[in-house]
């Protein structure tokens, strides 16, 4: 799965050396030469899109940015997080993954079955064939290509460490986009208010100084009641956290629809299985919602009932 990243191959200590005046303080030359560059050069837009038809017209992934994607235990967050990662990819965008709640073995699995638009364990009960399997894997392998890299650490993390890793992915790796799978395990306690903040706010200063796209999945409150929709208030935590970041998108499984299939009573068959939630998007003309519907052999989100799993590497639009 893409290349793994440890502690031992990021030079920690000259990120957590450097000083203020040393990344701040810049030879006026270089500005001049940037703006001489954009004349020759036209900026392009390099705005990334999500997976899903419906989402194109009205959200989009800008660099220098940060997107906090929220949501409760369970809810979904880290699948649609993949599924947005291998819709980066074939957008020809280069990927970090900094997981601290799953082994890097069980995100490649997850994103290998998404990619496959099936399970590769099991068919109707009937064991697949071992080429099938291998098929899958060599096909993924040739299409994450170098663009896919992977942070090999479990369990809690300094917060600076998380800095460093993000600059150098930016710095010596050419990343487009990083994803950090939970903020809770960058800054525990529920409390921890300014070193929410704080730790935010230099993930936004990362992102826009190098360019590049954050990815922070983050947790919301219990709620009283797991069927009610909530809002980015609802998040965990610092209200600095949503202040600070750019986009907000919460991750809601309708849980209505899945009560009542559960105690059998009737329900709508056709109501979303979740919902995507944009509850801000500063950039954006549009803060939209995206009825999504889950395929449970695939594990992808689709935007349509019934519809077929997306193909990843093939040709085209998704």
């Amino acid at each position: 799965m893409g290349m793994y990243l440890t502690d031992d191959d990021i030079d920690f200590n000259s990120y957590m050396a450097m000083t203020e005046y040393e990344t701040r303080v810049k030879d006026m030359r270089l500005t001049v030469d940037e703006l001489i560059d954009e004349v020759n050069n036209p900026v392009v837009d390099k705005s990334t899109l999500m997976p899903w038809p419906a989402a194109a017209d009205s959200f989009a992934f800008r660099p220098g940015e940060v997107t906090v994607w929220a949501g409760s235990n369970g809810g979904g967050k880290s699948l649609m997080t993949g599924q947005v990662a291998l819709g980066l990819i074939k957008q020809k965008q280069r990927i970090c993954i900094a997981s601290f709640e799953m082994k890097p073995k069980m995100t490649a699995k997850r994103m290998v079955r998404q990619f496959a638009g099936k399970s590769l364990e099991s068919n109707h009960y009937v064991q697949t064939p071992k080429e099938q399997k291998l098929e899958a894997l060599l096909r993924f392998k040739t299409f994450i290509g170098n663009k896919m890299f992977v942070y090999d650490q479990q369990g809690t993390v300094d917060s600076k460490r998380i800095e460093a890793l993000v600059w150098h992915c930016a710095t010596k790796l050419e990343i487009d986009h990083v994803f950090i799978d939970s903020l809770m395990k960058c800054v525990p306690g529920e409390d921890a208010y300014n070193e929410q903040k704080n730790f935010v706010d230099k993930l936004t200063s990362l992102a826009r100084d190098h360019n590049i796209h954050i990815h922070l999945v983050h947790h919301i409150r219990k709620l009283s009641n797991e069927e009610i929709r909530p809002s980015k208030s609802d998040l965990r935590g610092s209200s600095a956290i949503t202040d600070q970041v750019d986009n907000v998108l919460i991750v809601h499984r309708n849980k209505r629809k899945e009560h009542a299939r559960e105690s059998g009573k009737d329900y709508d068959e056709t109501d979303p299985d979740a919902y995507l939630m944009c509850e801000k998007q500063r950039n954006g003309e549009a803060e939209p919602w995206f009825d999504l519907w889950y395929h449970n052999d695939s594990q992808q989100f689709l935007d349509r009932r019934n519809g077929m799993p997306m193909a990843f590497d093939q040709t085209g639009e998704f």
